[in-house]
């Protein structure tokens, strides 16, 4: 068994903390965190995940939505003054650094002034977020594609540049981060682009945690359902017939003892292993 890559010190690792049980950690995030100096850590990341570093210090360096957060160029300037302070620099961020997680801003500033870098991936929420819920992003009764969108552009507003009329028609299933600030304007806008009312969604928050909730609704309903039950960010919106597989692959509510509600949401009628 080969070994484990060393940490130097003036270097820093970009890498994924996971949708949020710590047990999605990858082996080198461990290993990095069993070796780092410091630790920048953002909202998103368990206290548990942290505990596998007590010899570090500590830095938040959390961003969250409509809450005072620390300003993207003083993170990123911040983890270059470590590293030049001979530091082993660990930078965790929940779900996989380059999905939706600023790390490609954060890498490509550390390369720019000369601060080496590695990248470790992490599992990303709308597929490890998802499929904790028992929702399979893919399913090839369903899908042979998914669309990943932002809920939210650099402005926090809805992302102006994407043509919701394109993602409504050419979108077999939709996951969408960040999007309950505007869930409301998302909901409309694929209404009108033609998105069925009836289309199943799922909302997953805080997923993978002890704190996950899922509600499963409707596209016509969703922003209603959703403040009806109060749920709140961070959260995973999925839109398509693949949320149906819930019903079967609710693996939680199996364990706990529940009875699967459907065995063929799909109305498929032949058993899955049947092409």
């Amino acid at each position: 068994m080969g070994a484990w890559p060393a940490l130097e010190p003036g270097w820093v690792w970009l890498c994924g903390a996971g949708p949020g049980d710590p047990g999605l950690l990858t082996l080198h995030a461990v290993n990095a965190l069993r070796q780092a100096d410091v630790v920048v850590y953002d909202a998103l990341v368990q206290a548990e995940i942290l505990d596998w570093a007590p010899q570090a210090e500590h830095v938040y360096a959390g961003k969250r939505g409509g809450k005072p957060s620390a300003k993207q160029r003083d993170i990123s300037l911040r983890l270059v003054d470590l590293a030049r302070a001979g530091k082993r620099v660990l930078r965790l961020k929940g779900g996989d650094p380059f999905v939706f997680g600023r790390g490609g801003e954060e890498a490509q500033t550390l390369i720019q002034h000369g601060v080496p870098v590695r990248i470790i991936p992490g599992i990303s929420a709308g597929i490890g977020g998802l499929a904790y819920a028992g929702i399979p992003v893919t399913h090839r009764d369903v899908n042979q594609s998914v669309t990943f969108v932002t809920g939210h552009d650099q402005s926090g507003a809805t992302p102006q540049s994407l043509n919701w009329r394109a993602i409504a028609e050419g979108a077999q299933v939709l996951v969408i981060y960040m999007g309950m600030k505007h869930v409301d304007q998302i909901a409309a806008a694929l209404l009108e682009a033609g998105r069925p009312a009836d289309e199943p969604v799922a909302v997953v928050c805080s997923a993978t945690t002890p704190d996950q909730r899922v509600l499963e609704t409707t596209l016509g309903r969703m922003a209603a359902d959703i403040g009806a039950a109060e749920m709140e960010p961070p959260a995973i919106l999925c839109i398509g017939r693949s949320v149906l597989m819930r019903q079967v692959l609710d693996w939680q509510a199996l364990m706990a003892g529940a009875a699967p509600r459907n065995l063929d949401p799909l109305n498929r009628g032949r058993p899955a292993e049947v092409s």
